[in-house]
């Protein structure tokens, strides 16, 4: 109980803080301005990565690679962050990695990325203190619960405000979000939308191995395409895209979705498709070398196996996720010829770090 009550003390301080300079007289507060205090301070100390590059802090376990790549389909709308103690917690990793799509979606992608953050930062924080004051609760279950909630209530929230969002239109652009938060040894996964989450762990004889940590939510899955049908949706492929299932509404050749998860696409939040996350966790050990987080625009073309192969090939650690879009790009165009290479991002999140004297570097993309 300790360290869960520290956990909380010390986010709640920095909380404080907060509230004692922004409070007015009639004491309302809203905690996001807290949040973005610290995603402020935190960008200063080089906690914070939105770009291609690296994020590495001294005395840290985690070493993060960053990097993406436009598409021949016009602007990039990938979007990924790395927040290095996360909440102001030493022991805490943020990262996440958004896939836009629709006219917008560049637009929604980095709206999501940020409102993403806050939410669940504020409902997080609110369900710890909840819970801390319950001696009888098992510390340990309780942990996931919390983040469980916490992800799903902070994905209705953004979802909600997205849809009246002043600036962006919404109803036929949307994003897909794959989060994850390192917490001591143990990672809690949220994903929504079709980008993936790949575990490298050595196995007995010694040889990495990947672990798919997360569920691709194509309008083809089961339960997925139940979802769809019942709220008279519809799903099926083009005919000049053998295999790949979209998401139609009734009676409208649109939007055609290839993901039954999404942010925003309200044109089709009648008809099956949500943006509530599918929320696990895994628990990290000696074994357990990285994780590697992508756009579809990387799992089109490259197998768990191969991106496994790939990072832990790279020479520089610091240049993995640049290596690995860059293998993407040429078997895109291997496998793909005569379509047009889609936007593709990663983020590798090594667990072991190394003692590496740099913070962040930003790397330049290629032409």
């Amino acid at each position: 109980m300790g360290h869960f009550s520290s956990m909380f003390n010390g986010l709640a301080r920095s909380f404080s803080l907060k509230k004692r300079k922004n409070s007015s007289g009639n004491g309302k507060y809203d905690g996001r301005d807290a949040v973005e205090a610290m995603a402020k301070e935190a960008k200063r100390n080089d906690l914070i990565l939105r770009s291609s590059g690296t994020v590495n802090v001294d005395g840290s376990k985690n070493f993060a690679s960053l990097f993406s790549r436009r598409g021949e389909k016009g602007v990039n709308q990938d979007c990924f962050i790395v927040w290095e103690e996360f909440g102001c917690q030493q022991d805490m990793t943020f990262c996440g990695i958004f896939d836009g799509h629709g006219p917008w979606g560049h637009f929604v992608s980095k709206q999501v990325r940020e409102s993403i953050v806050s939410s669940l930062l504020c409902i997080w924080q609110e369900s710890l203190a909840e819970a801390s004051t319950d001696p009888d609760l098992d510390k340990k279950a309780q942990r996931f619960n919390i983040w469980k909630e916490s992800f799903l209530k902070a994905c209705a929230t953004v979802d909600q405000e997205l849809e009246h969002h002043p600036k962006i239109d919404t109803f036929y652009s949307g994003t897909t979000a794959l989060t994850i938060v390192r917490q001591g040894e143990v990672l809690f996964v949220a994903n929504v939308g079709d980008s993936r989450a790949v575990l490298a762990t050595t196995c007995d004889d010694g040889n990495l191995v990947p672990v798919q940590l997360t569920v691709d939510f194509k309008p083809n899955l089961p339960q997925e395409t139940e979802r769809i049908l019942q709220c008279n949706g519809r799903v099926f492929c083009l005919d000049d895209e053998s295999g790949v299932h979209r998401l139609w509404l009734p009676d409208e050749s649109s939007p055609g979705l290839a993901m039954s998860r999404a942010f925003g696409d309200y044109c089709a939040k009648d008809f099956g498709l949500i943006s509530a996350p599918d929320v696990t966790q895994r628990h990290i050990t000696s074994k357990d070398q990285f994780v590697v987080l992508a756009t579809d625009g990387v799992w089109d073309v490259i197998s768990n196996e191969e991106a496994v192969e790939i990072v832990s090939e790279t020479p520089d650690r610091a240049k993995a996720a640049k290596y690995l879009v860059q293998c993407a790009v040429r078997a895109w165009k291997r496998k793909r010829r005569g379509i047009a290479v889609d936007d593709i991002s990663a983020i590798v999140l090594f667990f072991h770090s190394k003692h590496f004297c740099q913070h962040i570097y930003p790397v330049t993309a290629p032409k």
